[in-house]
């Protein structure tokens, strides 16, 4: 399923049948989209205040949603949501591609700060090889690449292409990725479906000369597999990039939601669906899983349960068999939720709930990503209130990731309970790591009497934060009598510390 280009936030949900200790490992996100103005900013040429009260206002509310990761697209054509040498400000933000914000301020590293203090995740979503979404291309910045290289560029149904057969494509999306990940304290590089353009009816790409000029080895006759293993390169490429630069990074994608149809390849999934990874996008996910070239994936998973060319169920179960191990969240489609033009089944009742209990079949399920982040602040259909009072009751810490290594956080120190008349603080000593991978946020537990409670149980989650103090009198929880408060710090690899020892106070 196509959809517009966009700047987006998932929503990645654990199963409510698994392990307490899995429960407290729910990743929960949302994507923000942008192309279209569809979610953030709401429009072009805001003031620079509007659109940062626009992203604050959007931040509390899927912090009141429990939601602990935003998936933000940052290059939607070959531009920027922020300061860069290799490409113009995107017209998207400003209204015009080249123009920088006035007054100016840097859109990502404003977001960055604004949902890590949140404790909320930033994976930033790029487009790889789309530079424009029309056949205006007098419309790009005079400083745009494509006026200077026009070799690397196709034009294919209307719209304008870096070649993906070429070097300098390659290439020059590395150096995109290594800026982005050496400058910001992101947490996850991200691509979703659009790698090779779906198919235009009557129309090849056009790279023949490029496939003729540059085989690497493949016959005439293998120019499909020849384009897959463009794709494959710049995969792993920009796996290695990312980990040569900051190794707790994830890189992680979001494809179209069919592999290959089981009437084309036995491996499939039994589906009929129109388009195929493999096949039309030339994206071959299950090689990407196998071989660890990314960390994550998120299928765009769309269509309802009982879809005859493709079902949800019959999709989720196959993804759950064909995920190597790596990283498994569900592309959800909470954007359909009462649409006019949607199936009865989007329209009546909510069938993201419906689809949200089918996951906790399937322990091989992180979490579960959703489309986009406008249906939230309208509360569709209920949305929040189903997540706030069942599925995202508690907050979550995100999932490790276990395509990467990595060790757990320090322990904090020096854990007590300052009392000043009426008021009570927890604090405790700053936990600072080594190697250039700081502490993310501290998760503090509170249990009723005075011993520690269970630890993987998410209800006894108080407070994630990034400071080291918190102020008793805020929280939601009205103590009486005794309680024990234990603190665990979080790193970036995810990984939670030993917890200090418990600190019994009379409340």
């Amino acid at each position: 399923m196509k959809k517009i280009i966009s700047l987006l936030i998932a929503i990645l949900i654990f199963n409510t049948l698994l392990s307490a200790q899995q429960l407290k490992r729910e990743m929960r996100a949302v994507w923000v989209a942008t192309v279209a103005n569809i979610d953030w900013p709401s429009q072009k040429n805001l003031t620079s205040k509007a659109q940062r009260d626009e992203m604050r206002q959007m931040l509390d509310q899927l912090a009141k949603n429990n939601i602990n990761a935003i998936v933000l697209q940052i290059r939607p054509t070959a531009d920027a949501f922020y300061p860069s040498a290799l490409e113009p400000w995107s017209n998207w933000l400003t209204g015009k591609q080249g123009v920088k914000p006035n007054p100016y301020y840097d859109p990502l590293q404003f977001i960055i700060e604004e949902a890590h203090k949140r404790c909320i995740e930033v994976h930033v979503w790029l487009n790889p090889y789309r530079v424009t979404n029309s056949d205006r291309t007098d419309q790009l910045s005079k400083d745009n690449l494509y006026f200077k290289n026009k070799d690397i560029y196709v034009k294919y149904g209307g719209k304008t292409y870096f070649d993906p057969g070429m070097d300098e494509t390659r290439a020059f999306l590395n150096r995109v990725v290594e800026d982005v990940v050496e400058r910001y304290d992101i947490d996850a590089i991200h691509f979703d479906d659009y790698f090779y353009p779906y198919r235009v009816a009557n129309e090849e790409f056009p790279d023949e000369a490029t496939f003729r000029k540059y085989p690497r080895g493949f016959a005439p006759d293998q120019k499909n597999d020849w384009r897959r293993n463009n794709v494959n390169m710049v995969i792993a490429e920009l796996q290695q990039t990312i980990k040569s630069l900051k190794p707790w990074v994830e890189f992680g994608v979001s494809p179209f939601g069919v592999w290959r149809n089981d009437n084309v390849d036995p491996k499939g999934s039994a589906t009929r669906a129109g388009v195929q990874n493999y096949d039309d996008l030339y994206a071959d996910i299950l090689k990407w899983l196998r071989e660890g070239t990314i960390d994550y994936v998120v299928p765009q998973l769309y269509w309802e349960i009982g879809k005859k060319v493709a079902d949800y169920e019959v999709l989720v179960k196959w993804w759950s068999e064909n995920s190597y191990g790596k990283n498994l969240y569900t592309g959800l489609y909470n954007s359909q939720l009462g649409a006019h033009e949607a199936n009865q089944a989007w329209r009546n009742g909510n069938e993201l709930v419906r689809q949200l209990h089918l996951n906790k079949r399937f322990p091989q399920i992180d979490g579960a990503v959703y489309f986009s982040a406008k249906t939230f602040i309208k509360n569709k259909q209920g949305l929040n209130d189903s997540l706030q009072n069942s599925f995202y009751k508690y907050p979550a810490l995100c999932p490790v990731n276990r395509n990467i290594p990595g060790e757990a956080s320090a322990q904090p120190q020096n854990i007590r309970v300052l009392k000043d008349g009426k008021d009570s603080f927890l604090l405790w000593d700053e936990v600072n790591e080594e190697g250039g991978c700081q502490i993310a946020y501290y998760v503090v537990y509170a249990f009723k009497g005075k011993k520690v409670g269970d630890m993987a149980d998410p209800a006894n989650i108080l407070i994630r934060t990034t400071d080291n103090c918190i102020d008793l009198r805020d929280m939601d929880q009205k103590f009486r009598g005794n309680y024990t408060f234990v603190v665990t710090a979080i790193n970036r690899y995810k990984h939670e510390s030993t917890p200090t020892f418990g600190v019994t106070r009379r409340m």
